[in-house]
């Protein structure tokens, strides 16, 4: 989970030559740090003189600064009462008023600032803040400019405009300003951290690295620095140094997201009962944490527990995740009877999850309810044909299916929760999905030319490499090789993607019926699947479809398998005709696929 750093900073300029020795001791004392002294003083000058604007300010900074916001407020507010032209003043108010989440009174506090220095730097700078937090984010960048523009030393200024430049996507223009704060700073921690997002969010893994790298070789004790350089490293697969990194952030700032990582960390590894302890602790520290929610669930799920899972995994959402599902005006299904209901069942996730729940619209049609659909597009006509469904949508759910007079909306994997899914309660019931007749017929025709006295067998080795664990859910085709040497078998790849380059250099057995090049969709896939005798695959969507198509399927599984597999059942109770191959060691296939080899040609 990756962190933005931005700063505002309040001004705490000297006093002028004509102010009391007293307040002059109460300044110097708050500038060196001495915040109880000058607390002790500030308190004497008020007794004294209860309206020195001065003193009313600057003790509103030391509140401020203390996080007592309130405080901060109500004095800064009386010293403008006797000092309106104090840009100074105006511009911490601002800040207090912020930090209260009061961000348009902010942002007038700021404009009142400055109206009255239009080239006060801090000001331009702390208003960019508010107007970003308001999502005005060209806006900030603008007030951001002007401020450096008054004071290019500035590096907040310069952070910040990285910050907002980086939020739009122009990651290019978001490094450059990190460069220039470290031409002022080269002691930037804050730089390197947010120059490493900016080349995450590019894919530059190595440059993401080296700048976390360097922002903790400057700063040992930056929590956010140790998790982003961990998730960077974990996202290729040093789930160990993922761990380490995590434990740091952990120690240093024990929160629930840190929690969560090292939790993820563990689980990645396999190290189940050390993950639960973090998911646990985090929900002690925030009962509302969807991130720990979801990660537990999954956890349970994997177990089997369906009863806590589905639980826990109903308390997964993220509010912007669940807001960009929620249909207006219809109420969220949660197990009310549906006799006589219409209810719409709106997708989620990925391909493979839509194929492993689609399963739930025949149940739910049992049930009595008219179910309707809300897929993505590349699934619409397969989901047309699946039993239970009415009518299917493709496209964002809008107001317009509050139209439709629907009595329920559900997310779609928040149905097995509704109903009270249990391991021996799934509807396995296959197929349920089915391919489109002409194109199995055109397919049967066409198979035949290539000879069909042996077995078919398709072939998937790799899925999307923008999922999370792909570095050990795929394999290189080269891991599949000794299957070629099988007696009686015709290959078929299914593979799509770049990883059917790999085909190239593959034995000619692999090549010698790719029409992969003639799979333009999963409709396509379907009606070829269905002309062959078996599926072996690695966990994708293809593995999925096939399942839900009633054909056999062989999976092929990392040692940190998905939770939907549970642990070290050769068997799936989701597809009666699936058969499952397991890694022993986390990115070791030799053994697996040997197994395989094994099934498929076995010794007389």
């Amino acid at each position: 989970m990756e962190r933005q750093s931005q700063r505002a900073g309040a001004h705490t300029a000297p006093p002028s030559s004509s102010v009391t020795s007293l307040v002059k001791a109460a300044l110097d004392a708050h500038q060196a740090g001495r915040l109880d002294t000058a607390d002790s003083i500030y308190r004497e000058i008020l007794t004294l003189a209860p309206t020195n604007s001065q003193t009313l300010h600057y003790f509103g900074v030391l509140h401020y600064q203390r996080g007592q916001y309130a405080e901060a407020a109500a004095l800064m507010s009386h010293a403008l009462k006797y000092d309106r032209h104090d840009a100074a003043c105006w511009s911490n108010r601002g800040l207090a008023a912020a930090a209260l989440g009061h961000l348009e009174e902010a942002t007038i506090c700021y404009d009142q600032a400055l109206q009255l220095q239009p080239d006060f730097a801090d000001a331009r700078n702390n208003f960019g803040t508010a107007l970003q937090a308001q999502g005005a984010l060209n806006e900030a960048v603008e007030q951001y400019r002007l401020a450096i523009e008054s004071n290019p030393s500035l590096v907040d200024a310069h952070l910040n405009l990285g910050t907002a430049l980086g939020k739009l996507g122009r990651f290019a223009e978001a490094l450059a300003c990190y460069r220039d704060a470290l031409r002022v700073d080269p002691a930037s921690a804050e730089a390197h951290f947010n120059a490493g997002n900016a080349y995450t969010a590019q894919g530059e893994h190595e440059a993401a690295v080296a700048s976390f790298e360097r922002a903790l070789a400057l700063r040992p004790d930056y929590a956010e620095a140790h998790i982003n350089l961990g998730s960077a490293i974990g996202k290729h697969g040093d789930y160990a140094g993922a761990e380490s990194h995590y434990r740091r952030a952990v120690a240093i700032a024990p929160n629930p997201t840190n929690l969560v990582c090292l939790g993820g960390s563990l689980g990645a590894q396999g190290r189940l009962d050390e993950e639960e302890t973090f998911y646990r602790e985090a929900l002690a520290r925030d009962p509302h944490y969807a991130d720990a929610h979801q990660n537990l669930a999954w956890l349970l799920l994997k177990r089997g527990d369906f009863k806590q899972g589905w639980a826990e995994f109903a308390l997964r959402w993220r509010k912007s995740d669940y807001e960009a599902l929620a249909i207006p005006g219809v109420a969220e299904w949660r197990g009310e009877p549906l006799n006589g209901r219409r209810l719409l069942i709106v997708g989620e996730q990925g391909f493979g999850d839509h194929f492993q729940f689609l399963r739930f619209a025949r149940l739910l049609h049992e049930r009595g309810a008219t179910v309707d659909v809300c897929v993505r597009e590349p699934l619409l006509s397969l989901v047309q044909r699946v039993p239970g469904v009415h009518n299917a949508f493709s496209g964002k759910p809008e107001q317009s299916y509050a139209e439709q007079n629907y009595d329920f909306w559900v997310p779609m994997t928040s149905v097995p929760s509704c109903v009270g899914t249990e391991l021996s309660t799934i509807p396995a019931e296959v197929p349920y999905l089915f391919a489109d007749h002409a194109k199995v017929k055109a397919w049967r025709k066409k198979l035949k030319k290539t000879g069909d006295a042996k077995r078919r067998a398709g072939l998937v080795w790799a899925g999307s490499p923008a999922f999370g664990n792909d570095r050990y859910r795929s394999m290189a085709l080269a891991d599949l090789h000794a299957l070629a040497d099988v007696a009686n078998v015709d290959w078929y790849p299914l593979q799509k993607g770049a990883a059917h380059a790999q085909l190239s250099s593959a034995p000619p057995a692999f090549r010698a019926n790719d029409f992969s090049g003639e799979l333009n969709d999963f409709e396509d896939t379907a009606a070829l699947i269905m002309n062959l005798d078996l599926v072996i695959a690695v966990d994708t969507a293809v593995a999925h479809l096939a399942g839900a198509l009633g054909k056999p399927v062989w999976l092929l599984l990392p040692a940190n398998s998905d939770w939907r597999w549970l642990e070290e059942r050769s068997d799936s109770p989701w597809y009666p005709g699936m058969r499952l191959f397991r890694q022993k060691v986390l990115g070791e296939w030799a053994e697996a696929v040997k197994e395989v080899i094994s099934a498929i040609d076995p010794a007389p």
